[in-house]
């Protein structure tokens, strides 16, 4: 790769601004050219000097500089690159983008470019869960803007939710991702199908504040959904709780527990593939309270349990509605293999991916799985490998089904 890839970051204000100096040296070690926006507000956390120093150009803060219109306008600062990376994007900007509103430099140049743009959000969890914010939000993706994050995790001010920007490293990923999209010329290998992909754990309530969950970071889920949507497919992930960004370019609609999942996967048409990584709950509390469970002097409350629907089960024998091609999960602590192989005929599922989820292994919660793919002809073993390159491989088994 070369330094022909041009990137005009833009920087709004925010404290995650000072993150944006880790982003510029990791796109510059990656062959990317970085020309760098200001907010007058992003000036408050990190200053022109360190930005300009790090992207070895000049930085842009003012609409109306006439120096600055004259060796480089905002409608060629708009144009001149080849993505508009907004981070990170703030509430202020995120309307102004949504409202067409452009009374800075920042937002002008947004408003004015013809090119490719993605934003990563950052902000206070109660300012991104407001329904203005909200609004915008969706008039964004409507237009093809891509987002990035938000994720959950501590704020700034103390408070603990969704709106926390994705680190630099994610960022760069799916930059990278991007770019090597449009170098390939070949048209997507899956365009024109429709795929199905379940993530995460799911939560059974006991009663309004507690519940039964699993170790499911949804890390496996999230990259096969990824994959599949690179390849060209027409993705709809149905995710359990995750602290995981949604995928770009993908459908995601959050549910809880078991019984919201299956009904998730069964309204939302008739799908091509079906990828079940979701690790579902085989109980929920039959006699959850409506209220929180107090402690009796002692007594320990008595909880019935009613087993959940088996989704899986459920869409491989779903008739006329079946997907032509049915992939289930199976997460053992022994005997992984034997015991994977009689799920999926049990289950009447085309192919199971069987993985130890021994503690000892770190798949739970980890980076890394190690896989044996089970079909009607036998199993392979693959070896230990990264969850991205999981769903990379079996996205490549995917496409020889449908293409031969």
């Amino acid at each position: 790769m070369n330094k022909t890839r041009k990137i005009l970051l833009i920087v709004s204000g925010g404290i995650a601004a000072y993150k944006t100096l880790s982003l510029i040296r990791l796109l510059r070690e990656n062959e990317f050219q970085v020309r760098v926006v200001m907010t007058k507000a992003a000036e408050q956390f990190v200053t022109p000097l360190s930005l300009a120093s790090l992207s070895e150009d000049k930085v842009y803060t003012d609409l109306f500089s006439l120096t600055d219109e004259a060796e480089m306008g905002h409608i060629q600062l708009s144009r001149d690159a080849d993505l508009l990376l907004v981070v990170p994007a703030s509430a202020d900007l995120m309307s102004k983008m949504a409202n067409g509103m452009c009374n800075d430099l920042a937002s002008t140049v947004l408003l004015a470019t013809d090119k490719p743009v993605m934003i990563a959000p950052a902000m206070n969890v109660r300012m991104w869960h407001h329904p203005a914010t909200q609004d915008n939000f969706a008039k964004l993706k409507s237009r093809d803007v891509k987002v990035i994050g938000p994720v959950e995790g501590v704020m700034a001010c103390g408070e603990y939710g969704l709106g926390r920007m994705v680190e630099p490293e994610e960022i760069l990923e799916v930059v990278k991702t991007h770019f090597e999209e449009v170098a390939n010329s070949k048209q997507p290998l899956l365009i024109g199908r429709k795929v199905l992909v379940t993530s995460g754990p799911t939560h059974e309530p006991i009663d309004p504040v507690r519940y039964i969950a699993n170790r499911s970071s949804g890390r496996q889920g999230h990259a096969i959904a990824t994959a599949l949507q690179k390849a060209g497919a027409e993705v709809t992930l149905v995710s359990g709780p995750t602290r995981l960004a949604d995928p770009v370019g993908v459908k995601v609609i959050h549910v809880e527990s078991a019984c919201a999942m299956l009904d998730a996967c069964q309204e939302n048409g008739r799908f091509d593939v079906a990828v079940f990584a979701a690790a579902v709950a085989d109980w929920r509390v039959k006699n959850a309270g409506a209220q929180k469970t107090k402690k009796e002097n002692g007594k320990l409350p008595v909880l019935e349990f009613a087993e959940n629907p088996d989704i899986l089960k459920t869409v491989s024998n779903a008739g006329n509605d079946r997907p032509e091609l049915v992939v289930g999960f199976a997460a053992e602590t022994e005997n992984v293999v034997e015991y994977a192989s009689a799920k999926r005929i049990r289950k009447s599922c085309d192919w199971i991916l069987a993985n130890d989820v021994s503690p000892e292994t770190g798949t739970f919660g980890g980076e890394k799985n190690s896989i044996h793919f089970i079909h009607s002809a036998g199993v392979e073993s693959w070896e230990e490998m990264s969850k991205q390159a999981v769903a990379e491989r079996l996205v490549e088994k995917v496409v020889a089904y449908f293409n031969g």
